[in-house]
């Protein structure tokens, strides 16, 4: 994984790919910054709103992630695999944006009216937070495709710079807000949230055409649109039971049991979430990889799972030690619910770089319908388990998480096993 290579992306501008592990490990350190500013993001909201306005705005934040994971409808899967093969990527993203930016401001619409009926004692009114949402969402698949349209050129450690800036944008606006009123609404934090996102998709839009000249002309070319979708939906749907389970949880949290217990889950899953990006990301490149080089993806799966487990780990050990200082920065009571929450759930990524590597190797071979099943059924079974937990407190929830994603990933990496085995013995 450490080789450089040359990729012609379009008919005019070549462009150097850089390595594998180059690619994986800036987006790694993309998404520790996003997180890291999201942390302080959130510790300074706790310090600037009560518990409730807290709790609003992680479930919102929640269903903004899950519009955006709908929305793309797999054609950053499909730009990967489109581009890979040679196809000029001015045509490809051109149809991919104006696919996401349509379907984004359509289901976060959907989603804001829908709440209206389902949560309306929760849901808000206020025009701020509708056009906030709708920004966020949109911006945030445009985001997604961007990252994998620069991991499919080779370049995804571009991601480091536009998600540092971004949260750093958010941040300072959250902390501007805390500095003048304390007890700021959902609707504000939302915005300021929100101002984040779009900060990140403008950068990745001007890194993109200066490494290809690409300029943004969003088209809904039914011919072109087709072909994505083709692509992309099955890998859509394969993502979506990967990301489902970590964004729905909150939401039912939230309008299920109480805003409080979404608002102490969710700081832990989010710091979580940060090791676990390791994983996640190594199997996009991986992925990538897999497409343009199929004769090595045996060892291009165990490259990747290593580094996942390294990198990953190492995240893992950090948040497992210092789980009570980091949790303290939000208070006492975050502190005191949470500690162990997280520390139970940042010891599942070993089994979460399981899931990562056995999903990635079945994109490439197209086994879309076997893994679409199994990240269903691993997905209903741990949001389930942690619901049915919930009246014990976060710490059992995530209890309950560990051991439901555990005795998952056994039986996955097993079958992994079979798939590169039978591969590896058809190539030869």
């Amino acid at each position: 994984m450490t080789a450089e290579h040359e990729l012609a992306p379009s008919e005019t501008v070549p462009v150097v790919r850089h390595s594998p592990l180059r690619s994986s490990l800036g987006l790694v350190l993309a998404k520790a910054a996003q997180t890291g500013t999201g942390f302080a993001f959130w510790v300074v909201a706790a310090h600037a709103a009560l518990d409730r306005e807290v709790g609003l705005t992680t479930a919102a934040v929640s269903a903004v992630m899950i519009c955006t994971q709908l929305a793309v409808l797999g054609t950053g899967s499909a730009v990967i695999v489109s581009v890979g093969r040679g196809e000029p990527p001015a045509r490809v993203l051109d149809a991919a944006f104006g696919i996401v930016g349509v379907a984004g401001t359509v289901l976060a619409l959907g989603y804001l009216v829908l709440e209206l009926f389902v949560a309306p004692d929760t849901a808000s009114m206020s025009v701020l937070f509708w056009a906030t949402f709708v920004v966020a969402a949109v911006t945030g698949t445009m985001c997604t495709v961007l990252d994998q349209a620069l991991v499919a050129l080779g370049r995804g450690s571009s991601a480091t710079l536009r998600y540092t800036l971004g949260g750093l944008v958010s941040l300072g606006a959250a902390a501007l807000v805390a500095w003048q009123a304390h007890g700021a609404s959902a609707d504000v934090l939302m915005a300021c949230w929100t101002l984040g996102s779009a900060v990140s998709c403008i950068i990745g839009g001007v890194q993109l055409r200066r490494l290809v000249g690409y300029r943004p002309r969003p088209s809904l070319h039914p011919a072109r649109g087709r072909s994505l979708l083709k692509m992309g939906i099955p890998n859509q749907l394969l993502t979506l039971t990967e990301r489902a389970p970590g964004l729905v949880l909150p939401l039912l949290l939230a309008h299920m049991v109480s805003p409080e217990v979404a608002a102490y889950w969710y700081p832990a899953w989010m710091m979580a979430w940060a090791a676990y990006t390791a994983p996640m990301l190594m199997g996009i490149v991986q992925f990538s990889e897999g497409v343009r080089e199929p004769g090595r993806l045996a060892a291009t799966t165990w490259a990747s799972f290593r580094w996942s487990l390294l990198v990953g780990g190492l995240a893992a050990v950090v948040l497992i030690v210092l789980a009570h200082p980091l949790l303290h920065l939000l208070g006492d009571r975050y502190a005191n619910a949470s500690t162990v929450t997280l520390r139970l759930l940042a010891a599942g990524v070993v089994a979460y770089a399981v899931l990562q590597a056995y999903n990635s190797v079945c994109r490439v071979l197209g086994r879309y319908t076997e893994s679409i099943v199994v990240g269903v059924a691993l997905g209903a079974a741990l949001c389930v388990s942690a619901l049915v937990a919930a009246s014990n407190g976060s710490s059992a929830m995530a209890l309950a998480w560990l051991v439901v994603l555990t005795v998952g990933a056994i039986v996955i990496g097993l079958r992994l096993i079979a798939i590169l085995r039978r591969t590896k013995k058809e190539a030869s």
